[in-house]
């Protein structure tokens, strides 16, 4: 577990972008079936998650007119009960953190596994983005 205030930060840098974080698995499983789009962002400390995920996700908001309609994020290693209920909904993908999560009406639209975070920078992961919005939002 890490502490908090390594953490806080790293979870600001969503919050302030309009992310609701989830803490517990009851937040998760209410939150992830609204309708309409749902982005979710399994948070982490690595340098993946500072350097690609979180800024490639919110210049993808930034740049985009069709952007999911709520915004959520877990943080793995911190919140480890709500990150296992998230990876529940991302069946059949591995636990991946940082992973991008869209859900539509409650169902998995489109996931970006860790692997496909790593060794991209923040403008290819919000280009990517922004066409997933554009086909799902």
């Amino acid at each position: 577990m890490y502490p908090e205030q390594l953490v806080a930060p790293m979870r600001t840098e969503l919050t302030s972008a309009g992310f609701t974080e989830l803490k517990t698995p009851e937040d998760v499983e209410n939150y992830l079936q609204k309708k309409g789009t749902t982005l979710l962002v399994v948070n982490s400390v690595c340098g993946c998650a500072a350097g690609a995920a979180r800024p490639g996700v919110k210049n993808a908001l930034q740049k985009t007119s069709k952007r999911p309609e709520n915004l959520a994020t877990v943080f793995a290693g911190v919140d480890k009960e709500a990150v296992s209920k998230a990876r529940e909904f991302t069946l059949p993908y591995p636990p991946s953190s940082p992973s991008i999560a869209l859900f539509k009406d409650g169902e998995l639209v489109h996931f970006v596994e860790r692997h496909h975070i790593e060794g991209r920078n923040a403008q290819m992961i919000a280009e990517h983005l922004v066409e997933v919005f554009d086909e799902y939002c």
